[in-house]
């Protein structure tokens, strides 16, 4: 594999991600994904649980147009309009919707603003290949 995660026992606890991933190979640069399907539509317009899973549905979407798998994914950043606690939840139930039980490393970073304004999230990732 490879993408290969860990978590030293010299930091804290992760809860769905990983400390470090490293990878081996090609990487692959998947840019952020938003709620848009393939004809260009804002889905779940307002629900940022349902922009949360079209965005990470759109990565593995991207991933698996170059035969990439999910579980070679070694990096992911989110951002999320006007972040606030109480919405964590349901964007980690999107990703383990997509994501299952990998977990690479993540950064969730609380933005004012996206592209356009129906935007709630938008997810990138960084993948490695064999």
């Amino acid at each position: 594999m490879p993408v290969r995660t860990s978590n030293p026992e010299t930091l804290h606890e992760t809860i769905g991600y990983s400390h470090l991933a490293v990878g081996t190979g090609n990487l692959v640069f998947v840019a952020g994904q938003v709620a848009l399907d393939a004809d260009g539509n804002v889905v779940g317009e307002g629900d940022l649980a349902r922009q949360a899973l079209q965005a990470y549905r759109n990565v593995a979407a991207a991933l698996e147009s170059a035969d990439v798998p999910i579980e070679h994914v070694a990096k992911i950043t989110t951002f999320v309009v006007d972040y606030r606690f109480d919405l964590l939840g349901p964007i980690a139930e999107a990703r383990r919707a997509v994501f299952g039980h990998h977990a690479p490393a993540s950064t969730l970073v609380g933005v004012q603003a996206l592209a356009r304004p129906e935007y709630l999230i938008e997810v990138e990732a960084v993948a490695v290949t064999d």
